[in-house]
């Protein structure tokens, strides 16, 4: 096997935190590679140090020098001055390039220019190449190619950094956290495209069914050591138990040699003997080895809730819109007690625009809205809150409060919540600038859940949280008793949480589906088949618009340039045969086969020019 990235040895530390210590690896060509690990246990910094963004404080980074490599940031950098479209195409990739020398040629109208760059596409064979931008980026939903960089949202930046990596078709690519910021229909649409490239694969994600389908193997990066694992995500949550207690019982085992070796150091004459000193070295060795510890610490979330009313919110034919884009259009609803609800839709179809109206940031252009005096909503937003990186981790805690009450009535002080919530005592005292992206979402979840609220209104909340923190916090949702509201497109939190759905189909349409996300896209499915046969009976007759005038893709300017040489040669040849058999010299085979060639060049040079006839309109 080919190998494409080599670890060796390396490690790592933040001021006296080590993240990972003398860690190897190497991944060859065709694996496809999950990297997964508790937040702030050092996962982006792994990847930047491989793509060469930081750097280690030992050990060394090697990579195949003949492969080509695409690395998606988890923050993008872009040029704010280019359009989309040259961002997109900011590569120095060889199909790229021959495309820009191709559209360079044809602008310049040189003939040799054009005829070097069509013989560079031939040999590339990037004919196909346009059509494969445009199916990228539309799937993406990037439809404005004009527009400016600086313009975008930062899911939108991400979305454009994506496609440019997957247009340039690297040999080795290296995702971090490519699912944040796509929607349902996007997540599955890469999903399938990754699981049949053939390219090589290192990703960081936390999405568990795109982990499933996709990689074929995980990396797991805990205790500042690496563990793999040769199988999906499935085989690795059932691996990693027996790991753990098999490291359990070892660690047991120690304990209970290093008692007895203890018991014997405390008896043993003061006159040493050889065996005696090798004997005090392997009780050494033992007690190093029983008192390790085992940090698997489960996050159990019991926080207390305020009593929910019977009456909770009613919607009475609500409606919104901004300008000509209509978010709701007459939407009635009554929320129950305990219910469940998921919301999917596209982006930009207003998931986050009824949140904001469910909590009073926007109101409705009509109809009515009727919250219940004892609904106290805690709202996880998408974009979080700005802590100040100077703030302390603790101080942010007893801002809101001192003490806070837990489901079981216990009381626990800001400096015992933020430990239940695994930020030990010297975190709790860190600043918040030091803290990681998935340890900042953690304290966000805190800040809102240490509020006791009844109506729980989640926007994303699985961005950037590790897969141990989303486990339990699935756990916690099933069992609370107030209200809860979902927009995610973690596909497996949806399934585990919500009772049914609210689909987003646009123009201010929602519909209310009875069940979870893969019931609905089961359902989706089957629907677009019966749909499908029912168009296949009826045959309807594809009317061609009077002015349906566009550009030609590469491949059809190829294709009539083409046309025009076969075209100009077969009219050549049929007037030739027309020659021979009208010249009465041909003898019996020869005007036989003759015949038989000049049958078959009318009906195919009719073919060829009606072709030609479409494609020059």
């Amino acid at each position: 096997m080919i190998p494409y990235l080599q670890l060796d040895n390396l490690s790592k530390s933040w001021g006296d935190n080590p993240l990972f210590e003398n860690i190897s690896l190497t991944i060859n060509q065709g694996e496809k590679v999950a990297l997964i690990a508790k937040n702030g246990a050092g996962k982006t910094t792994l990847m930047n140090i491989i793509f060469g963004h930081e750097v280690a404080d030992n050990g060394k980074v090697f990579f195949n020098n003949d492969i080509r490599i695409g690395y998606l940031r988890q923050l993008p950098e872009l040029n704010p001055d280019e359009t989309i479209l040259e961002a997109a195409f900011s590569s120095s990739g060889e199909t790229i390039n021959a495309v820009r020398e191709y559209e360079s040629a044809l602008e310049s109208h040189d003939p040799k220019a054009i005829e070097r760059a069509m013989e560079k596409i031939n040999h590339l064979n990037c004919w196909d190449f346009e059509l494969k931008i445009k199916q990228i980026l539309t799937e993406l939903n990037i439809h404005d190619l004009q527009q400016p960089i600086r313009e975008l949202s930062g899911g939108q930046k991400k979305r454009v950094a994506l496609a440019h990596v997957l247009i340039d078709e690297p040999d080795f690519l290296i995702l971090d956290e490519p699912t944040n910021h796509l929607d349902l229909e996007m997540i599955e649409w890469l999903e399938r495209t990754l699981e049949k490239a053939k390219c090589t694969l290192l990703m960081v994600t936390h999405d568990r069914y795109f982990l499933d389908r996709v990689c074929n193997e995980i990396i797991e990066l805990d205790d500042q050591s690496l563990f793999r694992y040769k199988g999906n995500y499935s085989f690795y949550v059932e691996k990693r138990n027996d790991r753990i207690q098999n490291l359990n019982t070892e660690i047991e085992r120690a304990r209970n040699l290093f008692r007895t070796e203890l018991d014997w150091l405390r008896r043993m004459p003061k006159a040493r003997t050889h065996k005696s000193k090798y004997r005090t070295e392997n009780a050494n060795v033992l007690k190093e080895k029983a008192s390790k510890r085992i940090d698997d610490e489960k996050l159990e979330l019991a926080i207390n809730s305020h009593r929910l009313g019977h009456k909770i919110i009613n919607l009475d034919h609500i409606s919104k819109a901004f300008g000509d884009v209509t978010i709701l259009k007459d939407f009635s609803y009554k929320f129950a007690r305990y219910e469940k609800v998921g919301i999917v839709g596209k982006n930009g179809s207003g998931k986050s625009t009824f949140l904001n109206l469910l909590t009073g940031i926007y109101q409705p252009d009509s109809g009515r809205m009727d919250v219940g005096e004892t609904v106290r909503f805690g709202y996880f937003r998408q974009d979080g809150i700005q802590f100040s990186p100077e703030a302390r981790v603790i101080d942010i805690i007893k801002e809101i409060a001192e003490v806070i009450e837990m489901g079981d009535g216990s009381k626990l002080s800001a400096s015992q919540f933020l430990t239940y919530f695994l930020f030990p005592p010297d975190t709790q005292y860190s600043y918040v600038a030091k803290l990681s992206g998935g340890e900042k979402r953690r304290l966000y979840l805190c800040t809102v859940l240490m509020r006791n609220p009844n109506f729980l209104i989640l926007d994303e909340p699985t961005n950037d949280l590790d897969i141990m923190t989303l486990n339990v916090l699935e756990d916690y949702l099933k069992s609370f008793t107030g209200c809860t509201l979902v927009v995610s497109h973690d596909r497996f939190f949806m399934d585990k949480i919500v009772d049914h759905l609210f689909v987003f189909d646009g123009n201010g349409v929602i519909k209310d589906f009875p069940g979870n996300y893969s019931d609905y896209r089961d359902w989706a499915e089957d629907r677009e088949k019966a749909e499908q046969n029912v168009v296949k009976t009826d045959k309807p007759v594809r009317e061609k618009p009077v002015d349906d005038k566009k550009k030609l893709s590469f491949k059809e300017k190829k294709e009539l340039e083409e046309l025009e040489r076969e075209i100009t040669n077969l009219e050549k040849e049929k007037k030739f045969l027309e020659e021979e058999l009208n010249s009465g010299s041909l003898g019996a085979d020869e005007l036989n086969k003759k015949s038989i060639r000049y049958g078959e060049i009318t009906p195919l040079l009719e073919d060829k020019e009606l072709r030609w006839l479409e494609l020059s309109e």
